[in-house]
């Protein structure tokens, strides 16, 4: 028998959770030849769903949950729970719905065919026709810069084996680009094609900062493109500086009297390298920043509870730090 883990990663979501679960265990319950647990990592929610994932532990041996100390994001909660999941394969199943659980079903067909790795990709998505065009630009710019070849239209919805998440723990990166990571490796993936449903319940908990991080992580993480672009721009733009200089050199020697400099080249100039060298500085900011988040290795995330824990892997505790003092001499 093959064991499957799905892991959900949830924040505020509430209206979703016992949609999930359900849907979760009405398709992997009709699959013949595997057991399964479902680990659903709650990231300090503020709503009623650590209370909902409570009543469902507690009425399933098969579920357990694990509740954050704090909110640690969207990168770093993710990661900790695939790396807490004991399955022989584990899923990555968002709490929103937009991921269709039905598909899970031809993962682990994939799976048990040989395929380590079984991926959805959404070449579609019923949303806002500019937020997707913003989406599919995105992907094309960091799968032409990256070191590696990237997944395009590739969000995390997939199953993993177990070597795969081993692999992963050996990476021990405290702020993972999990879809560039899944590339890295080098295994080949399986990738299976749907259609992104609306969000039906609740509203997304994405907005431009969190938007905004994964896309610089992508670029930051895979890829030196737009060091060497800012080099290169820099030399560039000198040349061109140099070059108007003597033009206006010499067309001010030719005719001393009737030129005039004025001041609107200067300003135009002067505005347009503040702003080049801004955005430069700004994106080398990006790269040290990433090299003092990996510097630091601090958790991927504090836990504070753990429900249901007995069903969790032994072997991961080692991945996480918990503030749960069992005796005073374990405190001191």
């Amino acid at each position: 028998m093959k064991h499957i883990t799905v892991v959900t990663p949830c924040f505020n979501e509430e209206e979703n959770v016992e949609t999930v679960y359900s849907e979760a265990r009405r398709v992997l319950s009709a699959i013949p030849g595997i057991t399964y647990d479902h680990l659903f990592i709650d990231n300090a929610s503020t709503d009623a769903t650590v209370s909902i994932l409570r009543k469902i532990a507690g009425s399933d041996p098969a579920v357990s949950v694990i509740v954050n100390a704090r909110n640690f994001g969207h990168i770093r909660s993710p990661m900790h729970g695939l790396l807490q999941a004991k399955g022989d394969a584990v899923v990555l199943l968002v709490a929103d719905l937009q991921d269709p659980p039905d598909l899970m079903r031809e993962f682990i067909e994939k799976w048990l065919a040989g395929a380590p790795i079984v991926i959805g990709v959404k070449p579609e998505a019923k949303e806002s026709a500019f937020f997707f065009a913003l989406r599919r630009m995105y992907y094309r710019l960091v799968t032409r810069i990256a070191n590696v070849k990237l997944i395009q239209n590739f969000t995390g919805f997939g199953l993993y084996d177990r070597k795969i998440i081993e692999i992963l723990r050996k990476i021990d990166d405290p702020y993972p680009y999990f879809r560039g990571l899944i590339c890295e490796i080098g295994f080949d993936a399986v990738q299976i094609p749907y259609v992104q449903p609306r969000r039906k319940r609740g509203i997304s908990k994405n907005n431009f900062y969190t938007l905004y991080d994964i896309a610089m992580l992508g670029i930051t993480s895979h890829s030196k493109v737009p060091l060497r672009l800012a080099a290169i721009g820099g030399f560039l733009l000198s040349g061109a500086s140099l070059c108007v200089s003597l033009v206006y050199l010499v067309l001010k020697l030719l005719y001393w009297n009737s030129f005039t400099m004025g001041s609107a080249p200067m300003l135009i100039g002067l505005f347009f390298f503040s702003s080049v060298q801004l955005f430069f500085i700004g994106l080398l900011g990006e790269y040290v920043g990433a090299i003092l988040t990996y510097a630091q290795k601090r958790p991927l995330v504090v836990e504070r509870e753990r429900i249901g824990a007995s069903s969790l892997h032994a072997g991961v505790v080692e991945t996480c730090v918990t503030n749960k003092v069992d005796s005073p001499a374990a405190a001191a």
